[in-house]
């Protein structure tokens, strides 16, 4: 089972707020997720940002005028929301400290879209992910959108490979073995990223599936663009910018450029 009190300790020392935007893999990470959100997005919508953290996507789409519901279950990260959130004009609805795993403070179909971008890089059960997906499903109106970002079965695994090299006391034999073998990472530490469950894109699209959705779409996030951001923020000729970026975006639904390029995301419907 997910140990919560891990993931809360975690992300109370981890500086989520500005992850998007203190380096360039996160501010392309950034920009490509708005990009699909704007794709998908219809014009109004009451949207849950579900482990939303801080608020980094739950401000801009406030901003944009959506009306936003903040959800995570981090206390530390729903405090730091509700203290930006004093003073704005297009201000979040609410800001809800919740486990994405029971949603029972919101009503049935209360909501056009939403954002799952966090619970599923945790939920180490596929009892817990069902649970997870199945309060998403019943939250969400008929034909209501979801958004879910993964980490996929490649990508994760190999990056517990690089975490040795730099925290070898985080990673042995038997958590590298286990994570190859099942897509589960238990940190042997209590300090950097704990409890990662990393999937295959088919499992992902078998789960949403059998929790009532309808795939629209998976697309890597940064796709082609992973590792090489901060070559790509570097470039100077504006066009062969513009190039590069669109190109991201073109070749994002390739199999195997999702399994090897960081995050994915889900983008589908309730049936």
């Amino acid at each position: 089972m997910t140990d919560f009190d891990k993931i809360r300790n975690y992300y109370k020392n981890f500086n989520e707020k500005d992850r998007l935007i203190n380096d360039n893999s996160g501010k392309l990470e950034y920009e490509m997720t708005m990009r699909i959100l704007s794709k998908y997005l219809p014009k109004e919508a009451k949207i849950l940002d579900l482990g939303g953290a801080a608020g980094v996507y739950s401000f801009p789409l406030a901003e944009m005028g959506y009306k936003v519901y903040l959800a995570d279950l981090s206390e530390d990260l729903i405090n730091q929301a509700k203290v930006q959130n004093e003073g704005k004009i297009n201000k979040i609805r609410s800001c809800d400290v919740v486990n994405a795993i029971d949603l029972s403070i919101y009503e049935d179909s209360k909501f056009d879209v939403v954002l799952l971008f966090g619970p599923l890089y945790h939920l180490l059960e596929e009892s817990e992910r069902r649970k997870c997906l199945n309060e998403v499903n019943r939250v969400l109106k008929y034909k209501g959108i979801i958004f879910a970002s993964f980490i996929p079965y490649l990508s994760g695994s190999i990056a517990i490979i690089d975490r040795y090299f730099r925290h070898p006391e985080q990673v042995n034999e038997n958590n590298l073995d286990e994570v190859f073998k099942t897509g589960k990472f238990n940190n042997m530490e209590d300090k950097g990223f704990q409890e990662g469950y990393y999937p295959t894109s088919n499992e992902i699209e078998e789960l949403f599936n059998n929790c009532n959705f309808e795939k629209i779409d998976i697309k890597s996030i940064r796709g082609i663009g992973y590792e090489k951001e901060d070559n790509i923020y570097n470039i100077s000729d504006h066009q062969v910018f513009n190039k590069i970026m669109e190109l991201i975006e073109q070749t994002s639904n390739k199999k195997e450029i999702i399994e090897m390029c960081g995050h994915a995301m889900y983008i589908g419907k309730k049936k």
